[in-house]
């Protein structure tokens, strides 16, 4: 009898061990994920769970070349992995050394996003009138953090007095793109990559080709005002929408700005009453 109680307590134990264990380990990747969101290494960590599922089929199936090929990629993969992810696992020790790594996100629960994108719209209105001109990226599924570093952080609320006061001529911030990440400027001045497309026509400038640009190697969708003519212009997936108006940009605010919850359907801003 004895026996057996101090087995079920080995049981017990070595269950309650093993969910430990696994609690652990599925954390680490949690925070793993959480740093590394937001930048381009997500994408090759989908990349490496496509190896692991085509070598497991491979070896399902008996494949041996194929295994062997995926076995040798897996078995150098980690070192590779350590050189590419190399700016992210800083980034990661770096907030574990300050404690920020096990802290929650603020919830945006409960923000007023009609106000936030009737401030872009005012403001946008107010440039384009003086010609005026801009460049603001919004984030989406693909972060933009390689970009938001080239530029100076902000972290601010969105309101249009601060948008119109950023691009104005000659002030320190109004030269680059400015990142709207979530409900936050991110950032201002940043640096994005220009598109070589021959469809861009030669008479937009620097603007337009590096909203079409951040448009081709990301999800992002980015509103353009040309201080030339004062005309409207946005860019997603490789594709430049010239001279729209400010009803077309605030509907279209409301399809790309994905991370925002779903407003009801005439609620807009130029819904007539």
């Amino acid at each position: 009898m004895n026996n057996t109680n101090i087995l079920e307590n080995i049981t017990t134990t070595t269950l309650i061990t093993s969910i430990i264990d696994l609690i652990i380990v599925w954390y680490v990747f949690y925070l793993l994920i959480t740093v590394m969101r937001g930048t381009k290494a997500i994408q090759l960590i989908k990349g490496i769970f496509f190896i692991l599922i085509g070598r497991g089929i491979s070896n399902a199936f008996d494949l041996t070349t194929t295994t062997e090929i995926f076995d040798t990629v897996l078995e150098w993969g980690f070192l590779a992995i350590i050189v590419i992810f190399q700016p992210e696992l800083r980034r990661a020790l770096e907030q574990l050394g300050r404690g920020s790594l096990f802290r929650s996100n603020s919830s945006t629960a409960g923000a007023d996003y009609e106000k936030m994108r009737e401030a872009i719209v005012k403001s946008i209105r107010y440039m384009a009138k003086r010609r005026i001109g801009a460049l603001i990226v919004f984030e989406k599924e693909t972060g933009l953090k390689e970009y938001t570093e080239t530029g100076i952080t902000v972290d601010a609320n969105i309101t249009s007095e601060l948008l119109i006061n950023i691009f104005i001529p000659n002030t320190p911030l109004h030269d680059g793109a400015m990142i709207v990440t979530g409900d936050k400027i991110n950032s201002a001045a940043s640096y994005l990559p220009l598109s070589d497309s021959s469809k861009i026509a030669k008479d937009l400038g620097t603007r337009h080709r590096a909203a079409v640009g951040i448009s081709e190697v990301t999800d992002a969708f980015t509103v353009v005002v040309s201080e030339e003519t004062g005309n409207i212009s946005v860019t997603y997936g490789g594709k430049l929408d010239k001279e729209i108006t400010l009803e077309e940009l605030d509907e279209l605010l409301k399809k790309h700005w994905s991370i925002l919850p779903a407003i009801k359907e005439g609620g807009g801003l130029f819904a007539r009453k």
